[in-house]
């Protein structure tokens, strides 16, 4: 049954009188994993998706306009181990999470409608329990957009504007962790083929152990003998240890003379380094030289 015509016997089964109803809810995280979770007291299976009923999640009023105001709610459950953990809230695994929400006739799961879709922003726990704000559609409407006219490069390295390959063995080094202070400070066991610095803004990804998929900004990368030493700006939020593999990425300071002596990549550069500073309005005229009205560079 397409999804209209599952709204269409909804609404006929609303109008029945006697209902059967539940709520369902979809969670995929950015990496992929999706979990299925309704207040229903059994499980329901549409889409390709098991709904858990044992999660104990449930959903307070939703708030939906029709203008370009942000929907928002704000969802309710208990912590499990096979479901939503407290270690997966604390690494901030469903931070951005695409949320969806129907009510369904569990009598008749291919009854259905699409209540809400968005986004999960902010999550908290409490003991056993978490609270995880969800945000609409229109919450992507508050963002700026549009193209800034700045010296620096307003690109980022390895978007499609900027289109540098960072799966390149010159831009990417995965080595294991010898030693981690405090999830900040990384000793990382080789990489000395790297000047120092040259990870400095980039940032770090883990590849396995109990922290893999996470990553950080890089704030600082040096060499201890041939150790790679890396400090992130803040510490990874699960645990790292020796011999858990990490990706670090180089960094870019966003300059026209590092986009083409570090990367070669001129031709994407995406910043204006011509564009007269603030200075250039407060400059006296020339007394001497040429007075063409030309470039005064």
């Amino acid at each position: 049954m397409s999804a209209g015509a599952g709204e269409v016997a909804l609404q006929a089964h609303l109008a029945g009188g006697l209902t059967t109803l539940c709520h369902a809810w979809a969670v995929t995280r950015t990496d992929g994993t999706v979990f299925g979770f309704t207040d229903h007291d059994l499980p329901l299976t549409f889409d390709g998706v098991v709904f858990r009923a044992e999660s104990g999640l449930a959903a307070r009023s939703l708030h939906q306009s029709t203008g370009l105001s942000v929907d928002n709610t704000e969802a309710l459950g208990v912590l499990q181990s096979s479901a939503i953990s407290e270690a997966d809230i604390e690494a901030g695994r469903f931070d951005g999470a695409d949320v969806r929400c129907w009510r369904v006739n569990w009598a008749a799961p291919a009854q259905r409608a699409l209540l809400f879709r968005g986004t999960i922003g902010e999550m908290r726990r409490a003991g056993a329990a978490f609270t995880a704000e969800l945000r609409g559609l229109t919450e992507a409407l508050n963002r700026p957009l549009g193209r800034v006219y700045q010296k620096p490069c307003t690109a980022v390295l390895g978007d499609a504007a900027c289109r540098v390959d960072l799966s390149s063995p010159d831009f990417a080094l995965t080595l294991p962790v010898s030693a981690s202070e405090e999830g900040r400070i990384l000793r990382l066991a080789g990489g000395a083929g790297y000047v120092p610095g040259w990870f400095r803004r980039g940032r770090v990804v883990v590849l396995d152990g109990a922290a893999a998929g996470l990553g950080a900004a890089i704030k600082r990368d040096s060499l201890d003998g041939g150790t790679r030493v890396i400090e992130l700006w803040e510490p990874l939020r699960a645990t790292l240890a020796p011999g858990d593999h990490v990706t670090a990425i180089a960094g870019c300071d966003k300059r026209f003379g590092t986009c083409r002596a570090k990367f070669g990549n001129l031709v994407n550069f995406q910043g204006f380094p011509d564009l007269p500073g603030d200075g250039w309005l407060l400059s006296e005229p020339g007394q001497s030289g040429r007075l063409s009205g030309g470039s005064r560079r």
